[in-house]
């Protein structure tokens, strides 16, 4: 559902852009559309991860489903913009919820760490898969007008009931173990998670660039912004490269973390730099696509990296806390770009200059990798 949220629209930005252009500081308001559930997951998933921890997982879970049904369908009967912002603030809120539960659930339910890891990559291979397909659905609905999208926002009520019956509370060893500590505060463990979560804001940054610019790039190409169905496509492509990248995650979880995240960031880098580098068309979608396969292999080592060994009382905070910092820089993304743009003169060489960062990043992580090569 969080992934629904941000890449659905992405095929109509062109088009929401031109509905608001008359709006006031429209350039920054349109994109903050896919940005603010960014926000708010950013704000509230660590008190979703407390309320877990202390409340429960599938209670939560299948209230926010159902309530993110409604405010995601809402924009289809609104003409203010500000109104739309307004909506995708509850959006937000349900995806907190979503997202945190869903990533504890995983942690919970699976105690074998190959195992753990596996499904951890299968999530984001899932998501990335969906998000392939709302892309491309976002993108044809789009034809209809900018309303008809947020139409599928409707199938969260579809997954919820089979939620209901096949979804349980955590059993056995985490209770006793949540039980054994419950007389004991529990402590969010900010050693083990602090720089996991610095890098992941920057990851959750350079993840988001080419989703939510993807349409303006290829729009910059020559293709109309009204063409949502090529747009689509080449935002579907992107995605499909995405799981991609994350089935490889699973094939090779058990490699060190420092040398996946030096890959991931790595990928981002080449891409961003091709579509700098290579002019028109061609040069967005070979790009997009290699940036993407490093996405995918980026979010679940991430992901891996600071979750996989936390304590059970500490997981819903935690992974409220990873939340936090991964969709506070999808959030940042378009205040970023948007400064990057206007300092560089084109939202090309800003790109170039991001992946630029990703690749300090990456080269940071194979030092640290040849360092522990070298200690052992």
């Amino acid at each position: 559902m969080p992934v629904l949220g941000s890449v659905l629209i992405t095929p109509i930005l062109p088009q929401l852009s031109e509905a608001f252009a008359a709006v006031p500081a429209a350039d920054v308001l349109v994109p903050m559309i896919v940005a603010v559930p960014a926000l708010i997951i950013a704000l509230f998933a660590p008190f979703a991860g407390q309320i877990v921890d202390r409340l429960g997982r599938k209670s939560l879970l299948i209230a926010a489903m159902f309530l993110y049904a409604g405010a995601g369908t809402a924009p289809v009967w609104l003409d203010d913009l500000h109104a739309i912002l307004a909506s995708r603030v509850l959006v937000g809120l349900c995806e907190a919820a979503i997202m945190t539960v869903c990533t504890t659930l995983i942690i919970d339910y699976f105690h074998e760490p190959r195992r753990r890891n596996r499904y951890l990559g299968l999530q984001t291979v899932v998501t990335t898969l969906a998000a392939t397909v709302f892309i491309a659905l976002g993108g044809a609905l789009g034809v209809s007008g900018w309303h008809t999208p947020f139409w599928v926002y409707v199938v969260s009520i579809v997954i919820a009931v089979p939620m209901i019956f096949s979804l349980w509370e955590p059993t056995g060893e985490g209770e006793l173990e949540a039980a054994a500590s419950g007389a004991v505060k529990v402590r969010t463990p900010w050693r083990q998670l602090g720089l996991p979560l610095v890098v992941t804001l920057f990851g959750g940054f350079t993840f988001y660039v080419l989703i939510i610019e993807v349409s303006y790039l290829v729009v910059g190409t020559g293709v109309a912004d009204d063409d949502t169905k090529t747009i689509g496509a080449v935002a579907a492509v992107a995605s499909l490269a995405t799981a991609g990248g994350a089935l490889a995650f699973a094939r090779v979880s058990n490699r060190p973390k420092p040398a996946l995240l030096a890959v991931g960031f790595g990928l981002q880098a080449l891409g961003m730099g091709a579509i700098f580098l290579v002019p028109g068309l061609p040069g967005v979608i070979i790009g997009a696509i290699v940036a993407s396969a490093g996405s995918g292999l980026l979010l679940p080592s991430l992901v891996t990296w600071a979750l996989s060994t936390v304590r059970f009382e500490e997981r819903g905070r935690s992974t409220g806390l990873w939340q936090s910092a991964f969709f506070g820089g999808q959030f940042l993304t378009p205040l970023i770009m948007g400064a990057l743009t206007a300092a560089v003169g084109g939202l090309e060489p800003a790109v170039g200059l991001v992946g630029g960062l990703a690749a300090v990043i990456a080269v940071l992580f194979g030092r640290r990798m040849t360092r522990t090569q070298v200690a052992e």
